[in-house]
């Protein structure tokens, strides 16, 4: 069991802000998150993507945007259960809540602040027969661990910042050519990826069949061949030890939808003249899987419901206390290990 102050349901740039707001009150928060890094959509589909609304960047790419986020939040060593859904939530007799993940990871905490996004990511899966029965047998949706992938025949199936970023990765790293496919020229990646993945074609690298996709998949227990279509071109057979069909991920609100919370138009119904709480006492909803009223599904609206959130935690947590808000520029960040003195 694992016990801290705040459960944190989601570790995109909302959730990793709300650790920092609840570390400068002395509450220590663990994460869980169903994508196995951090960073939500921002790190998983558009790391390289500007970002023009956030206090004080001009602009800021999305992936070092959590990037500074997680050094923000680093001081105040929060935990984290990663590639694990948050599948299930029961309050105890003493008021404080069991979330248990699909992998049957249990977190106990007084209260619990769900900064879920769009919700749960599932991956996009292509509509191809006995797809099911090689997953995880050599078919992958997600890159958990890049060195199981070095040095095997790997194609890789997509047209954006992920696909195009995890076959030039592989290419520079792999003494096997890499396969990427894409059903068409076009190609939804920034433009420095997409050169990129031309520049490794040319040197044999990376072996490039756009206008194809993979239709059918073969094996006895594990995945051997995968059959590839390509325009004005006939069915070719490859052996390959690992695909990685990359086609994004379908947000959906997921299991917290069945945890009693007051849904609407699939979000989480909060009281925003307060705190953002649930129907739920204890249960908190923060950044785009909230509505209400005037509701902005902005990053920098996540930021102030999870501020407030987090103050209404403290005094869950501690009832008989009073937090006396002091500013960062005076006291500086004093985190549970170090201490970074302001400027």
């Amino acid at each position: 069991m694992i016990k801290t102050d705040i459960i944190i349901i989601g570790a995109g740039p909302v959730g990793l802000f709300t650790i920092f707001e609840a570390g400068l009150m002395k509450l220590h928060c663990h994460v869980i998150d169903a994508i196995p890094q951090v960073g939500g959509q921002l790190k998983e589909i558009y790391p390289k993507k500007p970002i023009y609304d956030i206090p004080g960047f001009p602009s800021v790419l999305a992936g070092d945007l959590i990037d500074n986020l997680e050094k923000q939040a680093d001081p105040f060593q929060p935990g984290f259960t990663l590639g694990e859904r948050a599948e299930s939530i029961e309050k105890q007799e003493d008021g404080s809540f069991i979330v248990t993940t699909i992998e049957g990871t249990q977190h106990q905490a007084p209260a619990v602040i769900i900064a879920g996004g769009l919700g749960s990511f599932e991956p996009r899966k292509p509509l191809i027969e006995n797809l099911e029965k090689f997953e995880k047998r050599g078919i992958e949706y997600m890159v958990r661990e890049p060195e199981a992938f070095l040095d095997k025949r790997l194609f890789i199936s997509g047209g954006g910042d992920s696909a195009l970023d995890w076959a030039i990765y592989f290419a520079e790293q792999s003494h096997l050519p890499v396969g990427l496919v894409h059903r068409s020229d076009m190609f939804r990646a920034h433009k420095d990826s997409v050169e990129q993945v031309y520049k490794l074609q040319e040197k044999g690298k990376i072996e490039l069949y756009t206008h194809a996709e993979i239709k059918d998949v073969n094996g006895d227990e594990i995945l051997e061949t995968i059959e590839l279509h390509q325009k004005e071109k006939s069915p070719k057979t490859i052996a390959v030890d690992y695909w990685l069909p990359l086609f994004g991920l379908s947000p959906k609100l997921g299991p917290i939808g069945n945890w009693g919370l007051e849904i609407e138009k699939n979000a989480i119904k909060v009281d925003h003249t307060l705190d953002y709480q649930t129907n739920t006492p204890g249960v908190f909803a923060v950044g785009d899987v909230n509505t209400y009223p005037g509701k902005l599904k902005l990053i920098l609206c996540g930021f102030h419901e999870a501020t407030l959130a987090v103050q209404s935690c403290y005094k869950i947590i501690n009832p008989d206390k009073k937090f006396t808000m002091k500013y960062t520029t005076v006291q500086g960040i004093q985190g549970f290990e170090k201490v970074v003195n302001p400027l």
